[in-house]
């Protein structure tokens, strides 16, 4: 766990998929978050320890756990993360399995400014679909180019 006050990537994923249990379940329980992650309830209840130290949880041997505010601040910044890549890729007419892989691949190294930046850049687009479709048209005049060049 990282001393400069923000999780680990590693933290980072256990939050999210706590925090999607207990609102799909209303509990997260180790077994579910290590069958989510496919990781050994050995290792989940290692990280959980970690983030109830770091102030990420309140976790009681077989009681289960609540996040804590801390916690749920975290997870929401990752959801919000996850949602306006998620949307950002969506323009684009993305399928869902290939935006869920690259959001894992990118979600975690994308500073704060360059995920506004892409926010303010789906929000436009949704706003001016004009722009969007000359976009689109303009990807496709250059690929036709790059097809004749070859």
């Amino acid at each position: 766990m990282p001393t400069h006050g923000s999780p680990s990537q590693s933290a980072e994923d256990y939050l999210e998929r706590i925090h999607e249990l207990i609102e799909r379940k209303g509990y997260a329980r180790v077994v579910d978050i290590a069958s989510s992650l496919k990781v050994r309830q050995a290792s989940v209840t290692n990280m959980v320890k970690k983030l109830g130290e770091a102030g990420y949880l309140k976790y009681e041997k077989y009681r289960g756990l609540v996040m804590t505010d801390k916690g749920r601040d975290v997870a929401h910044r990752i959801q919000s993360r996850h949602a306006t890549l998620s949307r950002f890729f969506s323009l684009f007419g993305l399928d869902a399995e290939t935006q869920r892989l690259d959001i894992e691949g990118i979600e975690h190294h994308l500073s704060p400014a360059t995920l506004q930046m892409l926010a303010d850049l789906v929000q436009f687009f949704e706003e001016e679909p004009g722009a969007l479709t000359a976009f689109e048209e303009s990807r496709k005049r250059s690929r036709r180019a790059n097809a004749v060049k070859r």
